[in-house]
């Protein structure tokens, strides 16, 4: 899975790359963590927009939040049936704006202690980063809505398997058009969902303080040596 991940380029970079019309402001951020406000990107009418959601998606059928388990990823395997999704994969696909993203691997310390090592994965070329996901704007009883969303994960290529089994579905720029298109609800576009080529994504270890929310700061992404 995907817990945690940054976004770190400048906005008009991100605006460049992925076309949206609005002109967001936003400071970096290098430990995006669940339930916070995240930027995606959906289409309507074929136009391209920027949006704010609460990272952790909740179906429509919900009917209390505390007692739904957090969704902050959907796996890509068998999403087009799967009652959470199978709505959203149809009608509300979105690009989560990334530019790396953080998994961690088991390991024993020189004390025979199990600790959880971080790895920051991002473009080999540094570039930005398109994560495939799912939004859905979600109504309490009283009336009230708020828009939520999850990434798509899926398997790890054969470099980054080395670290963690998973990783996030990327979508190339060329593609953007094609997923985000949702007019005809009969498709899902599942087939995009896919593993990134192995010499796309470089990993490297970086320090434990990411392991907390509340961290923030370039140091976090700085190579372990």
């Amino acid at each position: 899975m995907c817990g945690r991940y940054a976004i770190t380029l400048p906005p008009e970079a991100m605006r460049q790359l992925f076309g949206y019309i609005e002109q967001p402001n936003f400071p970096p951020r290098y430990n995006v963590a669940p339930t916070q406000a995240v930027p995606i990107v959906r289409a309507a009418q074929g136009v391209r927009h920027f949006g704010l959601v609460r990272w952790g998606f909740l179906p429509g059928f919900v009917k209390d939040p505390k007692t739904f388990p957090l969704i902050i990823n959907a796996r890509a395997e068998g999403i087009a049936t799967k009652p959470s999704f199978r709505a959203a994969i149809r009608r509300r696909r979105c690009l989560f704006i990334a530019d790396g993203w953080y998994e961690w691997r088991r390991a024993t310390d020189a004390q025979g202690k199990m600790v959880k090592q971080p790895f920051l994965f991002r473009a080999r070329d540094r570039g930005a980063l398109a994560f495939a996901g799912l939004w859905e704007t979600w109504s309490d009883p009283q009336g009230g809505e708020v828009e939520t969303g999850c990434m798509i994960t899926t398997c790890a290529n054969a470099a980054t398997v080395a670290i963690h089994d998973r990783m996030p579905a990327i979508i190339a720029p060329a593609d953007f058009d094609q997923w985000l298109d949702c007019s005809d609800d009969r498709v899902t576009r599942a087939d995009m969902l896919r593993p990134a080529a192995d010499e796309a994504i470089e990993f490297f270890e970086v320090s434990s303080k990411v392991n907390s929310y509340k961290s923030e700061g370039p140091e976090l992404q700085e190579a372990v040596r």
